[in-house]
């Protein structure tokens, strides 16, 4: 069977993330600048290799000081550590949907996550363009990447959640 390629249609996708704040309220953010393409074996996604990055410059929680924080040696560190990647090439049936398997490597660090797709369809845009459909969604824990800035609250806990949590709109483009 033909190696199939698709492409992430950025219009219509999303990369966004939340993380408990001060330990009671979610605080979501995204980065705006991100690629990826998806190989399978016809339209067969349990065969996809997936190659995708997103620019760290690219955050944006809304809030000017949070982004730019994020991006220094406190979290981030971008001057160093430019992108994030995900890399996959394993994508096994859940049912209906997918469990996504692959090294994510954030300031440098590569650590093997699995993420839940949720495939929503494969269908042809009015200008005839073959287009897929899967939101993605999973959890880390941001100390295993070394991002590990936080400040305690005097009444107990910290500031900043470790865990991670990922949701992420993908509308791929039959290349």
């Amino acid at each position: 069977m033909a190696t199939t390629k698709w492409a992430i249609d950025p219009t219509h996708s999303e990369v966004g993330f939340k993380v408990k704040h001060m330990m009671f309220t979610n605080v979501s953010g995204k980065f705006e600048q991100f690629n990826g393409t998806i190989e399978t074996e016809g339209d067969d996604f349990t065969t996809a290799k997936i190659d995708f990055t997103a620019d760290i410059d690219s955050i944006n929680t809304t809030n000017t000081d949070r982004d730019n924080h994020l991006k220094s040696p406190d979290f981030f560190d971008s001057a160093q550590f430019p992108q994030l990647t995900f890399k996959a090439d394993s994508m096994e049936r859940n049912g209906d949907d997918y469990k996504v398997t692959g090294d994510l490597t954030i300031h440098g660090v590569t650590k093997k996550v699995t993420l839940d797709a949720e495939h929503g369809g494969i269908g042809k845009d009015p200008w005839g363009n073959e287009k897929a459909g899967f939101s993605v969604n999973g959890k880390f824990n941001r100390k295993d990447f070394g991002l590990t800035w936080n400040a305690a609250l005097e009444t107990g806990g910290v500031l900043v959640s470790d865990e991670v949590r990922v949701n992420v709109e993908l509308q791929l483009v039959k290349q």
